[in-house]
C-alpha cells in the first residue's frame, strides 16, 4: 500500500543541509522522464537488468535512497519487492507516493531515518554524485551499512569522471568556449558547479574511488558494473533503442563490456555493489 505522508514520527527533526541549487534542480520536475525516453533509456534498462542480477529474490526489504520520482522504486514493487523510498526533495515524494506498494518518507542519505540492520538491500542511485565531499560520501555509505542486515547487498551509483566530457562532445556544447572551461575543469576535479541549467553541484568519481569510498564505510566492495558503455555517445542510439532487436543487440554489447576495468570509466554511469559482513 502506497503512503501518501512524506514524513513519519521517526523522521530526525533536523536533517542534514542539502544545497539550494540541488533542491531547487530537482524541483523542476524534470528527473521522472530523464530515464523513461531517448538515450536515457539506455542507463534505465541497463540499472534494472543489473539490480535484477544483483537481488536477493522477492519479497525482500529494499530502502531506495535518493530514489526521486519512484522511477526504479516502481518497477521493484511489481517485482514483488517491499519497497521504501527516502529523498530530500518533497515533488519527488509526492510523485513516489502515488505508485502501488511503495511507502515514502522525508530524508538524507547522511542521516537515513531508518532502523539499525532493518533492510536487506539499500540502493543508493543518486545521493553520492550530489555529495562533493568525501567525508559525506562515506557518511552515506556508513548509513546504508547501519541500516542493512549482515549479508545485506548495498549499490550506489556514481557519474563518472569524464562523463560531461564525452556527454557535451556529444552534443555539441564543448565548441562553446565557456562551457569548455567548465567541462575541462570538471575533468580535472570531479567537481561539477551548478550552471543555471544543464546540470546542478555534483561530484564525477573516477570508479576506482568508490570501492575504497566502500571499504572506508565498512562494506565489503564485490563488484562494479558500467551502464551505458560507449553506446550512449553514439549518435544513432535513441534510433536503435526504439527498435527491439537492434535494442537486445546495444543492451548484450553494452553487458559483454559492463566490468572491464579499461572501459568502467567510458559509461556515463557506473553501479558499484557491496556487502555488510555477515
Amino acid at each position: 500500500m502506497s503512503s501518501t505522508s512524506p514524513t513519519t514520527d521517526d523522521t530526525p527533526a533536523e536533517l542534514p543541509a542539502v544545497r539550494e541549487e540541488i533542491l531547487a534542480y530537482y524541483a523542476r520536475g524534470k528527473e521522472d522522464a530523464r530515464i523513461r525516453r531517448g538515450s536515457g533509456r539506455l542507463e534505465f534498462w541497463r540499472t534494472q537488468e543489473v539490480l535484477r542480477r544483483l537481488l536477493p529474490t522477492a519479497p525482500a526489504r529494499v530502502l531506495d535512497v535518493g530514489g526521486g520520482s519512484g522511477v526504479h522504486a516502481e518497477w521493484l514493487a511489481r517485482d514483488g519487492y517491499e519497497v521504501e523510498l527516502v529523498d530530500p526533495v518533497p515533488l519527488h515524494l509526492e510523485q513516489a507516493a502515488r505508485l502501488p506498494g511503495v511507502t515514502v518518507r522525508l530524508g538524507d542519505a547522511r542521516a537515513l531515518p531508518t532502523d539499525d540492520a532493518s533492510r536487506d538491500v539499500v540502493l543508493m542511485l543518486g545521493p553520492l554524485y550530489h555529495l562533493p565531499e568525501r567525508p559525506d560520501r562515506v557518511k552515506a555509505l556508513g548509513e546504508a551499512l547501519r541500516v542493512v542486515r549482515p549479508g545485506g547487498l548495498v549499490v550506489a551509483a556514481t557519474i563518472n569522471r569524464h562523463a560531461a566530457l564525452h556527454d557535451l562532445l556529444k552534443e555539441e556544447y564543448y565548441f562553446d568556449p565557456a562551457h569548455r572551461v567548465h567541462t575541462d575543469e570538471v575533468s580535472a576535479t570531479g567537481r561539477h558547479a551548478d550552471d543555471g541549467g544543464l546540470f546542478t553541484t555534483a561530484y564525477f568519481a573516477e570508479p576506482t574511488e568508490v570501492p575504497a569510498e566502500f571499504s572506508e564505510a565498512g562494506l565489503v566492495p564485490e563488484g562494479q558494473y558500467g551502464l551505458e558503455g560507449v553506446a550512449w555517445l553514439m549518435g544513432g542510439v535513441e534510433q536503435w533503442l526504439d527498435d527491439p532487436e537492434r535494442r537486445e543487440a546495444v543492451m548484450s554489447a553494452t553487458r559483454r563490456i559492463e566490468s572491464e576495468p579499461a572501459l568502467l570509466g567510458a559509461s556515463g554511469h557506473v553501479l558499484t555493489a557491496g556487502r555488510r559482513r555477515p
